[in-house]
This record gives C-alpha cells, structure tokens and sequence, in this order.
C-alpha cells in the first residue's frame, strides 16, 4: 500500500494501516466486479434520462479543483479539493496535486479517475461522496486516463514520453507500461473491450493497441503531431480525433483502422465527442480559436450542418447519457456551457473552478445518499476576462493594413490578492521584445500608463507570455508633489484607472521597416528603461469612449 497516500492529515500508524486496507477493499470489490453493474455511460446510443444522480465533472488547473455540477438542475454542487489554487503551488512542503487536468470515469460510474499533468498523479475518486481515494504517481506528463471496459485498470497517456501507464485499480499501482507513438495524447477503448485507440501530441500517428496482448497492432499515419483528444463512437464504427494545431478533426474506421475523412474545423480545435439523436449522428467539436463548437453529421460524406455560438474558448465537452444535452468546459471564462441537442443553442453558463480542461458526465454516479460530501468551494464564480486585441489605427493609420498578420488576446484571471495575466500573439516580428503596459486610454496618446510585463516572440514570432499582477484594480494617482510629498490639493479626486493594455516593441528597429518604406522616420514612444519603444502596436480598443473590458 506504499503505492499511494491518502489526503488527510497523518493519524496513528495503526488508524492510517486501516484506512488503507479500507480502500484497497473498496477499489478490489469494484476491480472484480462487485460493484452495480449496467449503467449506460455517455457517450451512448440509448441512455438514461438526466437523473438527480448523474454528474458533470471538470477539471480545473488554476484552482486544482474538480467541479462537480447536478445536470438534473444544473447547479454546481462544489468542488473537490485535489491542490492549492495558484499560485500557491510547488512550496517546499506541498505534496499536493499541480495541473488538474484530465479525467476519466469506470463504466459503472462509480470512480473517477483525475490526471494532474504537473505533479504527474493520478487521483481516484469515488463519485458517490467525493473521496479521494489515493493517488499513484507515474512519469511525466501524463495527459488523459481511462479505465478499463472490465474496470479492473486505468491506462493513462503519460505525454511528456512514449508510454501509456497501466494502472491496477485494486493494488493502486503501475503494473506495465505499454510503448506508444511518442508523446501519447488520450487513451479511449472500442465499446466491445477488444481494441483501445492512442492519438499523440508529438507524433502524427494514431496507434491501435489490443488490449488482451497490450500489444500496438496497427500504426496510422494522420495529418499532424498535435491531436489532444478522441472518442470511439458508441456504434463501434469509428474513432474521431482533433488536431489542435491545424484546426482540423479525422474521422478513422474502428474495425479496418483506415482514414476515413479529415474536416476543417477551425483554430484552436480542442475535444471532440459522439452524439446519437432521433436526427442522425453526430460529431460536436469545440473549437477554442472561434469560440463555438460545431456539429458534424456522420456519413459517408460528413459535413458541418450546425455552429453553435458558446462562452470564451470551449474546451472539454460531453454529452448526457440520454443525449438531449451537450456540456462544455470554458476554458477562458471558468463556466460551463449546456447546449440543448434539440436546438443546438446554449441553454445555461454555470460557474464553476478556474481554468477548466477536461470535462466528462457520469451516470448514476450518485446511486444514492446525497452526493455532497467531502465537496468545497474554491475560487468559484471568480472574475475572468478574455480581452481580444487589435492594432491601433491611431496615430498610424496604415498600421492596421500593415500588421494584418498580427493577432493576440490576453486573459485575466482573479487569484487570491493578484491576478493572473495570459497572453497569446502572433504575427509578431520574430526575436523581437515587446513591453505590455496597463494605460488610462486604449488610444494614443494613452495618458497614464503602467509597466505591466516584457515578452519575447519566438522564431515564428508566436508567444505565450503570463505574469501575475494586480489588473482589476490597477490605478495611479495624477498630481503634483511638493519637496518630495504629495500636494494634497492637487491630487484630491485624481485616481486614474489604469484599465487598458497596450503593447509597444521594446526596439524601434521591430517595426522600422514599415516606416521607411513609406518615406516615414520610423516612429519612437517614451517608454522601455531607455524611454525608446517603437510605436504601439496593439491595443484593447481603437475607440477611448468604449467602456475597459477590465471594468465590466
């Protein structure tokens, strides 16, 4: 049992041997069979209606928290604790659970398995009263896990190498490893327990593993490295995958191994997941990159017959058992969206932890008792904004046509004291430094302003650039000062929100170019330690009467 530990405080030597005898009970019964069987687990052709006992889960990686939401009324229960919220993690004595991840559920909906990629643990959960279980640690990076159709194991993609990790429910251990395409993505199983389906985030390859031998059987070629997420339809029929970093999904026949079709989808293509109604079948697609998911109608010509509108950056998705309804993860907006099948609208946004990733429902996970045990609430409902950027028409009319290629956004998140910032650009000058300012006016000359963070593109002038400050709240005082102390005449009823950002190149010479070839003196601004910045190029708002996002 030195395997894993439980979280709790550390009792008598005596207590702490019976607790875990208790649990190795507990998770060896479901092993073998003896827990409730026959629950239909989405997704699924014909399920359950949506019951006071089902559950919505999502992983949260900022608060390090499950959300655990009620479908029947979609309400969020609360949240099980797994790690303390950033940026109150990795500390000397933390032994806690860092990314919270991904997720996966045993077919009878009993036990929830919890991928926290940081820490490289993974968490089991019983779902009928929210005990953490134990936790075993494999090796890095691991991504998503899955149990077993038997329920006996969880296999889990460790993506950071070339394995998945085999998980022996009952003995809370790793018990083989089976080699992989490198950089394993996600782990789904094919309804009749014979194959399992392996997509990579490193590797443009799909790999088909039978399960009895733990042997890979089939290597696929597909149409990138980077597919975070799959699912095997529950007709048996085929695999769906994303590929994130082209925006596109792949349809694979689950019995000859084949490319069947591969669909444009858009930027940011995130999970994918099966949907049967009385209408057809279909696949529901996030895509983070537009803010939508879509619905594609399977066939042997598929097409996207649906765009449904959601909240900031949709991410994991699931349907119901009885598939009348969609949930989707914001990863951007810390909510999640339900989408009703019937009209492909969204029908209600729930708050829930920060930063959500992964999100599955689970049937009956609640055979009875309340469900609301050992459940918290940590950061829920915080303010989180997703700002997207522009590049300022003034004083430089032509720069908008002349950085076309130029996009970004910036997210803010409320942490405990500070905020966090995340940036995202592209089209940027490659190699070049770029300073982020907070400013009283979204166009120039932009009044007051406040050094907020430096970034460096990369050599495809892309970046993805964070810091933790305070935002909401950011302000400065306009005055005058008298032998080094404030007048407070002159600076009575004088704050100044600073609630706009701006982004400058640290060196002229970045957008040089652009100036001269137009018989122009390239432009210089007042900032950077030197006070020679180039000019801005982009801005929250190319109009100063529109109210700061910020301050929404």
């Amino acid at each position: 049992m030195s395997q894993f530990r439980l979280f709790q405080s550390r009792p008598a030597l005596a207590t702490l041997v019976t607790a875990s005898l208790t649990v190795a009970l507990t998770l060896a019964q479901h092993a073998s069979g003896g827990g409730a069987q026959g629950t239909a687990q989405p997704p699924t052709l014909r399920g359950p209606a949506i019951s006071s006992r089902d559950r919505v889960y999502t992983a949260d990686q900022t608060s390090n928290t499950v959300t655990v939401i009620d479908p029947s009324t979609n309400t969020t229960l609360g949240q099980i604790q797994l790690g303390n919220p950033r940026p109150k993690v990795l500390g000397a004595l933390d032994d806690m659970q860092v990314n919270v991840h991904g997720l996966g559920f045993s077919p009878d909906g009993r036990f929830l398995d919890v991928i926290s990629n940081a820490s490289n643990g993974v968490t089991i959960v019983r779902t009928r009263d929210n005990k953490v279980m134990g936790t075993v640690y494999v090796g890095r990076g691991p991504h998503e896990g899955f149990f077993t159709p038997d329920g006996k194991q969880v296999w889990v993609t460790v993506r950071g190498e070339d394995y998945l990790s085999v998980i022996d429910v009952a003995q809370m251990r790793e018990v083989d490893r089976i080699r992989v395409a490198k950089g394993p993505g996600m782990v789904v199983f094919r309804p009749d327990g014979r194959y399992a389906f392996v997509d990579s985030s490193r590797t443009a390859e799909f790999d088909v593993v039978d399960i009895r031998t733990r042997k890979v059987v089939a290597r696929v070629p597909v149409v990138s490295p980077f597919s975070p997420n799959l699912v095997a339809t529950p007709d048996g029929k085929e695999v769906w995958l994303t590929h994130k970093d082209v925006g596109k999904v792949t349809a694979i026949d689950a019995r000859t191994f084949k490319v069947l079709h591969v669909i444009d989808t858009g930027k940011v293509t995130n999970h994918v997941n099966a949907v049967s109604t009385k209408d057809g079948d279909f696949i529901y697609v996030t895509v983070g990159g537009e803010n939508v998911v879509k619905v594609i109608r399977r066939g042997p010509n598929p097409q996207i017959v649906a765009t449904i509108k959601t909240g900031f950056t949709p991410h994991g998705i699931w349907p119901s058992a009885d598939n009348t309804r969609v949930y989707v993860g914001l990863e951007d907006q810390d909510a999640v969206d339900v989408i009703s099948t019937a009209t492909n609208r969204v029908i209600a946004t729930l708050p829930i932890g920060q930063m959500p990733q992964a999100l599955v429902y689970v049937a009956n996970a609640v055979p009875s008792g309340r469900g609301t045990e050992n459940l918290k609430t940590v950061r829920l409902g915080k303010k989180a904004v997703k700002i997207k950027l522009v590049v300022p028409d003034k004083p430089f009319a032509f720069l908008p046509e002349a950085l076309k290629g130029v996009s970004a956004n910036v997210v803010v998140r409320e942490l405990e004291g500070t905020d966090d910032v995340m940036l995202k650009a592209e089209g940027l000058t490659p190699g070049a430094g770029y300073n982020v300012f907070l400013a009283e006016s979204p166009v120039a000359p932009f009044g007051e302003v406040q050094h907020l963070m430096d970034f460096k593109a990369d050599a495809q002038g892309k970046v993805e650039a964070s810091a933790m400050a305070s935002v909401f709240d950011a302000f400065t005082l306009r005055g005058s000062a008298k032998d080094g102390k404030p007048d407070a005449e002159a600076i009575k009823g004088s704050k100044v929100n600073l609630d706009h950002i701006v982004i400058w190149p640290r060196d002229p010479q970045a957008t040089a170019g652009l100036f001269t070839s137009r018989g122009q003196q390239p432009a210089v601004s007042p900032f950077d330690t030197d006070l020679q910045a180039g000019p801005a190029i982009l801005t929250d708002s190319n109009d100063a009467s529109i109210k700061s996002p910020l301050n929404r």
